[in-house]
This record gives C-alpha cells, structure tokens and sequence, in this order.
C-alpha cells in the first residue's frame, strides 16, 4: 500500500473516531456498544480485558459484552435479530455470513475498518456483492495432528506429509493401533465438512458450485470408504465409540486420555489439544492426499468474523471496536491465538514472542505450507448452516450400516440442495 493510500486511510479512521466523539457529545452521555460472541470461559475473561484497554482508549464508549456457550448461540443471535435487538458488534461464522447478509442484518465495513495488513484472499472471504461486510478475526487451517509419543510408543515413525496418501493414512492407523496391542489408536476421526471440502478439492471437486453442492456421490462414497476402512482395521475405534469422539470438544478426544496418534482440527486448536493432552508436544501435518492430486486442497479460513449491525445506531463506534480488536497490538497482545492466529500480519509479528510454545509451532507450520494452499473458500449459500448436521447425519447412517453409500450419497446430494435451496 503506497504512502498516499496509507495517509488517505488514517485520515478515514480518524474520522470514524471522530464521528464517533460527536455521536457521544453534546449531551456528555457515553455511547454503549454491544458486542455479542461465543466461547470458552477463558474467551470471557481475555474479551472482557481487551474491551477494558479498548475503553482506556475511547473513554467515550462503553462495550457491554454478550456472552454466550456455542451451542446456543446461533439461536439466541436470530432471536436478537427478529426482536429488532440485534447486538452493535457481532461474531459470526463464515457458515452463516451469507444468511445474515441477504437478511439485511449488517452493515457495509468497506471503508470503516482498515484492512490493509489483512491476506487480501482471507479478506475477500468476508465480500459479498462487493461489500465487505465482515472483518476476519484470525485465520487456520484445517490439519492433521500427531503425538510423536504415540508413534514411538507404536514402533512407527512420522510420516514424509509432502508425499502421503490416504492409503498410507489408513494403513499407518492400523499398525499404529496394532502396534500398541489397541492401547492407542492410530487415529480420531472427524466429519467437519472442512475434511470433506480438503478431500473433493484433491479430486478437481467444491464443496458448494454455486448454490448447489459440488461434491460427487462418487466422491462422498470414497470418503465414507476410508471412514469405514478405519474402524474395519481398528485404525480408529468402533462405529459407536467413533461418532461419540466425533461429538466431543477437544478436552474429551483420544488425545486427552492419551489413547490417540492422530486426529483432524482446526490448527488454531492445537493449544488446547496439548493442554488437554498434558502438555505433550503435539504437532501438525498436512493433511494427506489422493494418489493423482495436483493440489492438497488445504485452505486458510477465517476463525471467525467480526460484523456490525446495519440497523446500529452507533456504527462508527462499532466500527473502531472492529478496527481496535482486529489491528491494535495492544488486543493483539491479549487476545493472541484465541480467535485464530492475528489476521493482521503486522499483529501477527508483534505478538508472536508473546505466543504459548504450541502456538509459534502453528505459526511455523502455516509459513511453511503457505505456498501450497488453495483459496479461501466463499461464503456459503444461504441456509448453508444445516450442511453440517446433513453430512453428519448421513455419515451416521452409512457408519452405522443403515444405509448404502450409494443410497446415502443419492440422498445427501438431494436434502443438501434442498436446504440450500430454503
């Protein structure tokens, strides 16, 4: 960004706060902000303090945190919508983005938030018809992660991730659980769409071309394939221990008890994997990849985003919260991976002394796959927040032997469409 655009930027933000100020003047009243997310508890009390140094900052605003598990989240935030109560600031998904977009619940952050030290490809993931109408939080990865223990405890070494394939996957989880008379299992397995999304890509295919679903039967079946390979050869555990595992929080997974070597997350998790694990050094590999693939289909995507109401009546304040939680190192410094690592990559450099040990390995994990990844996908279809419990449910029902894979893919494929449709 050249000097102009730069000078041209600061002169905007100035004027967002100074809009701001007189939006609270005259009167001398304060300007209260709402700001509504989900989270950990741990979230809760790092939230509440970067507020406190964002009101130290701006001590004509007040925010007012709304808190809130994720389970219910997304329920309470539609009910605050249809009351007219929609929170001034709100973190969304980028599964739902497209929803609250075409519904008109948010408002345009084009020219409110600077977004120059933002990945431009992760930004535009927030874009829809041209407007920008979320800020990314953070970004990761969808990856695989190892216990070396395990493996050493197992008599195999880690693998060489540039090259592997699935069948090497499957056929290391095996030795693995075989290797430790079924005390540890060779791998926890997962159904996030993300883990679909890595594994179409690797075969030419999206998840969503368009506002249909792109992903083939042929393709759905290869994956309940290698699903149903694992726990054949006990490379993961049974059906019913599997989708239990599948349902759980990080705190709960093989990991956790020290019964697994490998397992699929987000890789802005891998902190709370090793806490969870006792502080074992886990890592982080590429995920691996169908024989012939030209790409890993590996992508950045945004933790989560930042949006603001279009019906606020404090935009500017919004917008300056968005903008200190997103660029300040000071938020930067207290938030650090909670969110994803730092979206902005001046913060990123800023903080990343201040990091857990775990989180500078993902820090260097995704430099050194950063050539390698594909583009963020767009936000999804409207309604494409039921996709994951669609694909679930149809996992279940092939995992489980109450469906076909022919019969499931068929039926997936349609219901998807369905959904997408409304």
């Amino acid at each position: 960004m050249g000097s102009g655009k730069k000078a041209l930027m600061a002169t905007a933000l100035a004027t967002v706060v100074l809009s701001t100020t007189v939006a609270c003047g005259g009167d001398g009243g304060r300007t209260e902000l709402r700001f509504f997310y989900w989270g950990s508890e741990a979230r809760h009390k790092m939230t509440e303090e970067a507020i406190r140094k964002f009101e130290e900052k701006h001590p004509d605003i007040d925010v007012v945190g709304e808190f809130s598990g994720f389970g219910d989240y997304y329920e309470t935030l539609a009910t605050k919508v249809a009351a007219d109560q929609a929170p001034d600031v709100i973190t969304l998904e980028i599964r739902g983005l497209r929803e609250y977009v075409e519904r008109g619940t948010l408002a345009d952050l084009s020219d409110s938030v600077d977004t120059a030290d933002i990945d431009a490809k992760v930004l535009a993931t927030g874009t829809i018809g041209g407007k920008r109408y979320a800020i990314p939080t953070g970004v990761n990865a969808w990856s695989l992660v190892v216990d070396p223990e395990a493996f050493r405890k197992a008599g195999q070494k880690l693998p060489d991730d540039t090259k592997w394939t699935w069948d090497e996957y499957a056929t290391l989880a095996a030795a693995i659980t075989a290797g430790t008379g079924g005390r540890i299992y060779g791998a926890q397995q997962a159904f996030n769409p993300a883990f679909l999304q890595i594994f179409a890509a690797q075969r030419g295919e999206r998840f969503y071309d368009g506002s249909r679903i792109g992903v083939s039967p042929r393709t759905l079946k290869a994956w309940w394939a290698l699903q149903r390979r694992l726990v054949a050869t006990k490379g993961s555990p049974g059906v019913a221990k599997t989708v239990e595992l599948a349902a759980q929080n990080v705190d709960r997974s093989l990991f956790a008890t020290g019964n697994g070597a490998m397992g699929m997350w987000w890789s802005n998790e891998l902190g709370a994997i090793s806490k969870a694990a006792g502080g074992k050094q886990v890592g982080l590999l590429r995920m691996p990849k169908a024989g012939d693939a030209a790409s890993g289909g590996m992508f950045l995507q945004p933790a989560m985003f930042y949006t603001a109401s279009a019906k606020s009546p404090h935009r500017a304040a919004a917008a300056a919260f968005i903008d200190f939680m997103v660029n300040d190192p000071d938020a930067g410094g207290i938030v650090l991976s909670d969110r994803g690592l730092p979206a902005n990559a001046k913060v990123l450099a800023a903080v990343t002394d201040k990091l857990p040990e775990v989180d500078k390995r993902t820090v260097a994990f995704l430099k050194e796959i950063a050539g390698e990844l594909t583009d963020p996908p767009a936000a999804p279809p409207k309604l494409a927040s039921a996709m994951e419990d669609i694909l679930r449910r149809y996992t279940h029902e092939v995992l489980f032997g109450r469906m076909t894979p022919d019969a499931a893919a068929q039926k997936f494929v349609t219901e998807a469409n369905a959904s997408i449709a409304g």
